[in-house]
């Protein structure tokens, strides 16, 4: 059985390039005693994978050039030398964009496609959910009342921010960009307002839609978005800092220029990685898996298709802000 993938054939400079990868197609070896051969059936496409290309020091070990390229998916066990898992099982895990992968199953994760759609568990019922949750309820700590901002707010992190944000009683502002994303967040997602970021004033219409102030930002863009909510923050606000998209493929970063803000209000800004909170997964899981059953939390995805060969243009339309929630590529071609 051949199995074809993508491999990291050179670090990104800016946005990532053709030249950044290879395709290569290899024959699958047999399975050893304890391992399971998946077959991947849709993969995660996330912004973090723009940081994971990096060489450096980050919160996660860089993709080695040469080796296939991260990427978390859900696939179905088709032949198990492991008696924890059958054939005809569906896991979770780190597989890589390739339509194939063996592993002894150490961090897989088994889901039931019966419950919710595949798509489902990469999503709101997957990291980007995950990251969501504890990033706000951990770090942002929002009380009944005040008033939350979340940029990035139709993507798949941000969308499930604000929703949980609503059923914690909060005022909840999301920043995207254009006028249907802005549509889509406020008319699906429940949010009360939503500013497009693209249109004139951005700190205008922010000032508007917040008449009593920003007591959490939930950050996903950086830049000039972020510089412009530490205009508006109450005193004791929280910042959480998710990610930066606007600055991932840039060559020269810039921080924030409004940081003093921090200062005058004595608000605390803070990072969050989804990964530190491991032992509570579960718990996480099983109150927004609620949340959806009642019709609280909408767990909207968004589908390209074209499989392995389709990965990099993909992920291009991904930075390029192409998506409304959770962005995933189905495998099958």
């Amino acid at each position: 059985m051949q199995n074809t993938r993508i491999l990291l054939n050179q670090r990104p400079v800016g946005t990532p390039s053709d030249e950044c990868w290879k395709l290569e197609t290899v024959e699958l070896p047999e399975l050893n005693e304890n391992e399971v051969l998946v077959k991947t059936e849709y993969l995660s496409i996330d912004p973090a994978m723009r940081g994971w290309m990096n060489e450096g020091k980050s919160y996660i070990k860089p993709v080695e050039l040469g080796e296939v390229m991260r990427a978390l998916g859900i696939g179905e066990v088709i032949a198990s030398k492991n008696e924890k898992y059958n054939v005809g099982d569906h896991v979770s895990s780190a597989l890589g964009v390739q339509q194939y992968a063996i592993s002894e199953g150490k961090d897989f994760v088994k889901v039931d496609p019966n419950i919710f759609p595949l798509p489902a568990y990469l999503g709101t019922l997957g990291m980007s959910g995950l990251t969501a949750y504890f990033g706000l309820l951990d770090t942002g700590m929002p009380q009944e009342g005040e008033t939350v901002v979340v940029s990035g707010a139709a993507g798949a992190v941000g969308s499930v921010v604000g929703q949980i944000a609503k059923i914690k009683g909060c005022r909840v502002v999301g920043i995207a960009g254009g006028q249907d994303k802005c549509d889509y967040v406020v008319n699906e997602l429940g949010f009360d307002a939503c500013i497009d970021y693209k249109a004139a004033s951005l700190w205008k219409n922010l000032k508007e839609a917040c008449p009593a102030g920003v007591d959490v930002y939930f950050d996903n863009v950086g830049g000039e978005i972020l510089d412009t909510v530490l205009t508006l923050i109450n005193k004791k606000a929280r910042i959480v800092i998710c990610g930066a998209i606007s600055q991932y493929n840039s060559t020269q970063r810039e921080g924030p220029k409004n940081y003093l803000s921090l200062l005058v209000n004595r608000a605390r800004m803070e990072g969050i990685v989804v990964f530190d909170n491991a032992a509570n997964y579960g718990v996480a899981v099983a109150q927004m898996a609620k949340w959806i059953k009642e019709g609280k939390l909408n767990a909207n995805f968004h589908i390209e298709e074209g499989g392995v060969k389709a990965f990099p243009s993909v992920l291009g339309k991904l930075f390029a802000g192409e998506n409304t929630g959770k962005m995933v590529l189905k495998m099958t071609e």
